[in-house]
């Protein structure tokens, strides 16, 4: 009698009996399910597990489409997969692909040919990857030993070529056994979960762009479009500078880290890294010092970017330039509760713009900007009531506010005040160190881990629950953050070359306190995985100014 083993649907609720050794395909084929997009991957127990798994044990199982973000990731990597592949049949096989940074809606790759890039070269291989996804070629899983994955890796001519950072990352990881695929003959590494067939990629985009390419991927909130193409001529030009950093000191890998921490280089590393964003912060603010006429200094950034600590190293930095900062926070303008816009399940939205007081921020800053002198407000936040707060400020000549919040460089928060009393800063965690060649490393990761220490630490927030509200996090940052970014006129990325070492070990700790059965689980597990390949940094080794002492702790600065 066939063995048979019970799953349970999360997506429908149903008890299902399959075969041992069923895939999730054809489990999926079994439960009836009518998904409107196809999944890519499911939660098998609470992991994430591309469709080629096999069942042998009674699973819970959860299929996700690509419209969640473990789907997304997935389609992400075979896409990079086809275009690696797709480069070793057009190019010469001494080319490189390096998959290198988010931006524009999509993923810079830096193609090397040993020559400029052109138009002709873009369109040949947007061309050759639609033919081998036409083809359907069946993507397979291998695991082997990771002596013979650095042997493949190291020797192997049909490779695309070179592939030291792959082989430096195995060396360092100290694993006994490594997963590949292999796409027709053409192999790599992937960290994650891989589709099965390339016929499963029905949408991309690949343009020119600067001195390299442009992969574009569908929408996850539309997946029949490709996300809209948004030129981030700063953000992108953030990115190159600290990629100039890191030819610098030799560090563009996780097992380029991993290597210097071995060898002892560590505090070297810190304090260059920590002098090269100094020297940024410093460079700041003497372009203020420089600006005739500048009353305002606006922050901005993302959910753990470090605005905080941004703001006072800035403000360190503009009194040696003979400017005296005044601090305004954003929080004491919330308008009263009830008051507080609603977002589409009813519950209050106090990241909408309008759950501040506009109108009278911008009368006290017009007021302050006449030589006025106003009260300012202070929200009460456990009885949810703006206040008057009996502290008067005035604006002397050498004086300029520094403001620094979500929405700083959003105009409707300073509509009033002209732009040539402002100036912008944007402030971000820009993750620029990549796994390996072929496998970047998400900016949101390093935030996310940022936050969970942080939420620990400081507010008594477990990792789970930090996990759970990061969805929504994600989703104020898209509307009300990420819009204004190029209207900076200065970014500056506040990611350590060497930062995901430190927060290594507190991180670790906190994420293997998420329960196996809660769906925070599986997003838990994948950060524990990725962190698996850093080699640890002891957190004293790092400065009490360090912009990663506002979540580690240890800071000299007060919060």
């Amino acid at each position: 009698m066939e063995k048979t083993q019970r799953i349970r649907c999360k997506n429908n609720g149903q008890l299902l009996h399959v075969p041992a050794g069923s895939t999730l395909e054809e489990v999926y084929a079994l439960s009836g399910l009518q998904m409107d997009y196809s999944p890519v991957v499911a939660r098998v127990n609470n992991k994430v597990e591309g469709m080629h798994y096999r069942v042998y044990n009674d699973k819970d199982v959860e299929f996700l489409d690509i419209t969640s973000a473990s789907g997304l990731r997935c389609y992400t990597r075979t896409l990079f997969f086809v275009l690696c592949k797709a480069a070793h049949e057009l190019f010469d096989p001494d080319c490189k692909v390096t998959i290198d940074i988010p931006v524009s809606n999509g993923y810079y790759v830096d193609l090397q040919l040993g020559r400029a890039v052109t138009l002709d070269d873009v369109g040949l291989l947007r061309r050759k990857m639609q033919e081998i996804i036409d083809r359907s070629l069946p993507v397979h899983r291998f695991e082997t030993t990771t002596e013979e994955a650095i042997e493949m890796w190291s020797h192997d001519k049909s490779l695309l070529c070179p592939q030291k950072s792959k082989v430096k990352l195995l060396r360092s990881i100290g694993s006994l056994y490594t997963t590949y695929y292999d796409l027709d003959g053409y192999r790599d590494y992937y960290y994650g979960a891989m589709l099965t067939n390339t016929s499963q990629l029905y949408l991309f985009g690949l343009e020119k762009y600067y001195d390299g390419l442009l992969l574009r991927l569908p929408s996850q909130k539309c997946p029949t479009e490709l996300d809209e193409m948004v030129m981030q001529d700063k953000m992108f030009a953030i990115f190159k500078e600290h990629h100039r950093w890191q030819d610098l000191v030799g560090l563009r890998t996780i097992g380029d880290l991993n290597e210097a921490v071995a060898k002892g280089y560590t505090n070297m590393l810190i304090n260059v890294n920590e002098a090269l964003q100094e020297k940024k912060i410093a460079s700041i603010a003497e372009d203020i010092a420089r600006k005739k006429g500048i009353r305002m200094v606006l922050i901005a950034g993302p959910s753990s970017s470090g605005k905080t600590t941004t703001c006072k190293r800035l403000s360190v930095q503009l009194i040696t330039c003979g400017i005296k900062p005044v601090p305004i926070s954003l929080d004491d303008y919330f308008v009263d509760r009830e008051l507080t816009p609603r977002d589409e399940k009813g519950d209050y939205d106090y990241e909408h713009i309008h759950a501040l007081n506009l109108q009278l921020l911008n009368e006290q800053l017009s007021a302050l900007f006449r030589g006025e002198e106003v009260e300012l407000p202070r929200f009460d936040f456990p009885n949810g009531k703006s206040l008057m707060s009996g502290r008067k400020l005035r604006l002397k000549p050498e004086q300029v506010l520094v403001v620094e919040g979500i929405h700083a460089l959003n105009p409707e928060l300073t509509a009033q005040i002209p732009d040539s009393m402002k100036y912008r800063v944007y402030a971000s965690a820009l993750t620029t160190i990549l796994l390996d060649n072929h496998n970047y490393v998400p900016t949101t990761d390093n935030r996310l881990l940022r936050r969970i220490i942080r939420d620990h630490k400081y507010r008594g927030v477990s990792a789970r629950e930090t996990i759970r509200r990061w969805p929504s996090v994600r989703k104020g940052e898209n509307r009300w953050i990420f819009p204004f970014q190029e209207n900076a006129d200065q970014m500056f990325n506040t990611a350590m070359l060497f930062e995901l070492a430190v927060i290594k070990r507190q991180a670790e700790p906190l994420l293997e306190q998420v329960p196996e059965n809660c769906p925070e689980y599986a997003e838990a597990y994948r950060l524990r995985k990725f962190l698996g390949y850093i080699h640890p940094i002891p957190e004293e080794q790092i400065p009490p100014t360090s912009l990663l002492r506002e979540f580690l702790g240890g800071s000299s600065f007060e919060y």
